[in-house]
Formats: structure tokens, sequence, C-alpha cells
């Protein structure tokens, strides 16, 4: 009997550690703490709302991921936004940030669109072209209250 107990403490225990190696796993991999390098540089977007935009979100060129929001902070009355984007990318003057919505309640990401008419954007530059995203509450209320034209 006392075999047949530790024999199944000793499974479940196996059970027990490759959950909690998973779960670390897991965390990792959606919470994107990989180990953030020297090969990021930072530029800024102004945005008149960043509305469901949050620190982490990821920032993607044609579908691809190429950084993350560093953070979203209130300058005057606009959102202004720091990127940290891969050194391989990169971004000129004319290069557009939109706030999108990945489907119809998903998360917020930002999608850039790299321009190539201006002059490279070296590290702390703003981007100026910025288009906010859509806020559904807000349209619903403008429809609500008969505002759409």
């Amino acid at each position: 009997m006392a075999m047949e107990n530790t024999k199944l403490e000793l499974v479940v225990g196996a059970f027990v550690l490759v959950g909690i190696l998973c779960l670390g796993y897991l965390s990792i991999k959606l919470g994107k703490l990989e180990v953030i390098g020297g090969d990021l540089y930072e530029v800024t977007a102004l945005f008149n709302t960043a509305t469901g935009l949050k620190s982490g979100a990821t920032i993607e060129i044609a579908g691809v991921e190429v950084g993350r929001v560093r953070s979203i902070a209130l300058k005057e009355d606009r959102a202004i936004v720091t990127l940290a984007v891969d050194n391989g990318v990169k971004l000129y003057t004319d290069t557009i940030a939109s706030i999108k919505t990945r489907g119809i309640i998903g998360e917020k990401f930002l999608a850039l669109s790299p321009g190539g008419g201006g002059d490279p954007l070296k590290p702390g530059d703003t981007i100026r072209d910025t288009e906010s995203g859509l806020d559904l509450e807000e349209l619903v209320s403008q429809y609500v209250h008969g505002k759409v034209n």
C-alpha cells in the first residue's frame, strides 16, 4: 500500500512540475518577457487619442511584428507614444503610424507604414503622420444621439 502511494505521489508530482513548466513558458511567450537587448531604437508618435492602446502592445509593418509600445504619456492635450522598434527596420519621416484593432473587439496594436520618400528617422525622432483608432463607444454615442450625418 505504501509503495502505491509513493508511485502515485511521484506521478502527481511529475504532472505538477510539467504544469508549472508549461505555465512559465506560456507566461514568457504571451507576456513577451524576452530579454530586451540593445537591438532596438526609440521613436515617438503623437496621437489625438490613444484609446485602448497599452504599453507592450505590438508594432507591426505589413502584419509582421517589428517592435513594442514602450510607454504612453500626455503631452499638452495629445497622447505621446514611445515606440521601441527593431534596429533592422528603417523608418522615414513620411512614416504613418495608425492605431488598429485586431478583429472587432480585439486588442489594439500599432501599424506602421514606413514610407520611404523622406529622410530616415533617427532615435528620438517623432512620427508626424498618425491616425488614431476608431473609438466604438464614441461612434455608438454619436449614433444614439443622432449626430451621425
